[in-house]
């Protein structure tokens, strides 16, 4: 035990000396230059600043978010705390779901500093399995982490996950498409039994198959329900 705290407290105090041997201007300098040649900002949601007509109420303030973004995208200094960073080559990246409004109801110099537009396709059943097993940080890992802590071995099946997978794109058109985040609640749904239990349980293995994944849909009742209890 010794020599392992030994060994950490070498690291901490290596990297304590290399940070008091790096030049701290010159690493700042560095990264603002790396910032604006080489930075790249993604603007999520850009739907909900869009003004489908009119121009009263919330639409004005909409149109204001539009106003403050259209000189950062147009090129401009932007102040920051470790110094001004300008944005002339700096890519930017805008998303939105636009199901209510459409890209043609930005404020038209927002539309031209955008010009590059690209339609995604929803998300389908391999998708949604690919997003389960494939990150290094999935859902599936994060449930098993979770209940490693209790001692339970969390196994879910191929097939499981292809049924939940098959779910969440068929609730995703039958209701509100809302994407990956589904997945999210028909695992917990899933395993809320065993997530409760398992400070109890504190050993043993926790099996999911195709039918476990049946059975939870079938006790969340009717296609209508699916709206009310699976967000």
């Amino acid at each position: 035990i010794v020599l392992r705290w030994v060994c950490q407290a070498r690291t901490v105090l290596t990297r304590e000396e290399e940070d008091r041997q790096l030049e701290q201007e010159e690493v700042k300098q560095e990264a603002l230059r790396a910032v604006e040649e080489s930075g790249i900002i993604f603007i999520d949601e850009l739907d909900k600043v869009a003004v489908a007509s009119g121009g009263q109420g919330p639409d004005v303030s909409r149109q204001g978010v539009q106003r403050d973004l259209l000189p950062i995208i147009e090129g401009t200094i932007v102040q920051t705390k470790h110094g001004a960073v300008r944005t002339e080559h700096i890519l930017f990246i805008a998303a939105g779901a636009f199901h209510l409004a459409r890209p043609s109801d930005l404020i038209p110099e927002l539309q031209g500093r955008l010009p590059i537009r690209v339609e995604l396709d929803s998300l389908g059943e391999e998708d949604f399995r690919r997003i389960l097993t494939e990150p290094e940080n999935s859902l599936i890992r994060q449930y098993r982490a979770l209940l490693d802590v209790d001692g339970i071995e969390l196994e879910i099946t191929d097939e499981a996950v292809c049924a939940i997978a098959r779910a969440a794109e068929e609730i995703n058109r039958e209701t509100e498409n809302i994407g990956a985040r589904r997945l999210a609640t028909l695992l917990e749904r899933i395993l809320e039994p065993a997530l409760f239990d398992a400070p109890d349980r504190r050993s043993g293995a926790l099996r999911v198959d195709a039918d476990d994944v049946h059975n939870m849909l079938e006790r969340l009742g009717g296609r209508d329900d699916f709206a009310r209890y699976v967000l």
